[in-house]
């Protein structure tokens, strides 16, 4: 229960109770008015230097915006500045590239000329290596065709010959010496060069001991080598002893003859390794010589000949001479006398110079009718004109 001005009140009626919010709420709203103007002081006490502050800020602005306004002018200024740059920029880059493109055409030009240049050239090795190589395998046909000739001896033997006779026709004339001459044994030799006595004619055969060779190269074991170097110091030791029986006689050839060996290599093998057969064949007075010392040998035997035949001749080269000498005689007597005529021709045109010049100046007056001028010249190659009127008188 509640008691106002006398007046009691039950809580529990919804009147009071209705009443009792009412009022409460307007209490509240009152409080909430007294505190909305208390912070509205308060708010208007703290704007104050808010609007300070905003006032600034507003001048600011004005400074920024006019700040905005000179870059909005520099920035238009600097683009402009760049537009003529990047303009500018452009047309250098433009010619520029004009240049390198040029250039580059000129050089792509000269590249491909010479790269033009260096493919012909490139075919015309090419060519040259087709060439080449033609040529190779035509050799290594004709290596194939001689390993065939050299495996028969027959054919090796004729092989032999035809570079004796090679080498022979080259170094001596071809009256000094016969190929496959029959001595009076009836052995038949393979080159016979017809030398003066002494020595008198020597023999030359060609011998090839090919089988022995190539059997002591193709060694492989010291039995083997040892079994080849027998075979190849045995046959050209039988070599030896054939030419001497057959190719020396007395009376009729030298004492001495020749055995061709038409291989280097041979050759070679022998005198390095088998001095005894050499030093065999010096006893038996037969030479080995391979093709090189065979050129040596007959060019040595060119000038015996070529001696003895000047000797032969000496007569009449003694005779020759002395015609040769009255030819020169005649020759110095018959130049003196050409001489002697061309001094006399020089002579007379000397004379016919003068009497040129002379008749010259003497026309070159009478075309001037320099009359006077004619001074009377005491010549006495002179002829006097006759006087017709002491003649007519």
């Amino acid at each position: 229960m509640i008691e106002i001005a006398g007046n009691t009140y039950s809580l529990e009626d919804p009147v009071v109770l209705a009443a009792l919010a009412g009022a409460g709420i307007v209490l509240l709203i009152l409080l909430l008015l007294l505190m909305a103007v208390r912070a509205a002081a308060r708010a208007a006490r703290a704007t104050t230097p808010l609007a300070r502050q905003v006032g600034d800020l507003n001048q600011r602005v004005q400074g920024l915006s006019e700040g905005q306004h000179q870059l909005a002018g520099g920035l238009n200024h600097v683009s402009e500045a760049q537009s003529a740059a990047q303009s500018s920029m452009l047309q250098l880059m433009e010619k520029r590239l004009a240049e390198v493109s040029g250039q580059m055409n000129e050089n792509l030009s000269n590249s491909a000329r010479r790269t033009a240049q260096s493919l012909g050239d490139l075919q015309q090795r090419l060519q040259a290596i087709d060439k080449a190589q033609e040529n190779i395998t035509k050799l290594s046909g004709d290596v194939l065709s001689l390993q065939d000739i050299l495996s028969n001896k027959q054919t090796r033997g004729a092989f032999g010959e035809i570079q004796l006779t090679d080498i022979v026709s080259k170094a001596l004339p071809s009256d000094s010496y016969t190929l496959q001459h029959t001595l009076s044994n009836g052995k038949r030799v393979d080159c016979l060069i017809h030398l003066p006595n002494p020595p008198g004619p020597i023999a030359i055969d060609s011998k090839f001991p090919l089988e022995a060779y190539e059997a002591l190269r193709n060694a492989t074991t010291d039995w083997q080598a040892n079994e080849a170097a027998k075979v190849l110091r045995s046959s050209v030791r039988k070599h030896l002893k054939d030419i001497a029986e057959k190719y020396i006689l007395d009376g009729e050839t030298a004492d001495g003859a020749l055995m061709f060996l038409p291989s280097e290599a041979v050759y070679a093998e022998l005198h390095a390794n088998f001095p005894e057969v050499v030093r065999e064949g010096f006893s038996l007075r037969v030479w080995i010589v391979s093709p090189t010392t065979c050129m040596a040998t007959l060019n040595t035997m060119r000038a015996i000949l070529k001696d003895a035949r000047m000797r032969e001749q000496a007569g009449a080269i003694r005779r020759e001479l002395g015609l040769l000498f009255a030819d020169v005689e005649r020759l110095g007597t018959r130049v003196e006398n050409l001489d002697r005529h061309f001094n006399q021709a020089a002579k007379d045109i000397s004379d016919i110079k003068i009497s040129a010049d002379k008749a010259g100046r003497r026309a070159k007056r009478l075309d001037n009718f320099d009359f006077e001028e004619l001074a009377p010249e005491s010549d006495s190659n002179l002829v006097p004109l006759p006087d017709k009127g002491r003649s007519g008188g």
